[in-house]
């Protein structure tokens, strides 16, 4: 039997845009729904089901918890990967968990290697005293690369 595992955000629009036939199980970050994968989270219906972490939760909690942790934290930054498909509900998640608290935030978009210097570069410019990094596949690969640039010592990677 032939089966694909779709991992990541990119992945299972893509393997669902490819086939209606073979059968698709996907990890995703996101709502399927919202993504447009499944019907409804009950019943997926057709050739594809999957789990999700509904990430945009996870992020507004990670703003109160990064709030408790640093409170001497005036700006925040927050790195997406505009090239996710989930990267505007990403946003809008942490921005209103950071407009309850009364904070401020600093986007910094990463969508290619290359890019990680000048946007740290820039977060370190506009103060932001601590980092929340939204799900995404391209993070998790490059992780000891922000954790250095972070100034995490490699003990605490990802």
């Amino acid at each position: 039997m032939t089966i694909i595992a779709a991992l990541g955000g990119l992945a299972a629009p893509a393997a669902k845009a490819a086939t209606g036939t073979i059968p698709i199980v996907f990890s995703i970050g996101g709502d399927p729904i919202e993504l447009g994968l499944v019907s409804s989270l009950n019943h997926p219906g057709g050739n594809i089901t999957g789990i999700t972490f509904l990430a945009a939760e996870l992020l507004q909690k990670q703003v109160g918890i990064l709030h408790d942790l640093v409170p001497g934290a005036a700006v925040i930054g927050v790195l997406v990967n505009p090239n996710n498909p989930r990267h505007n509900a990403d946003l809008s998640s942490v921005e209103a968990a950071a407009r309850a608290l009364g904070l401020d935030l600093h986007i910094a978009s990463v969508g290619s290697e290359n890019e990680f210097d000048a946007t740290f570069a820039d977060l370190a410019r506009n103060n932001a005293g601590a980092l929340i990094i939204a799900g995404d596949a391209f993070f998790l690969r490059v992780s000891e690369r922000v954790t250095n640039l972070a100034g995490v010592p490699n003990r605490y990677s990802l």
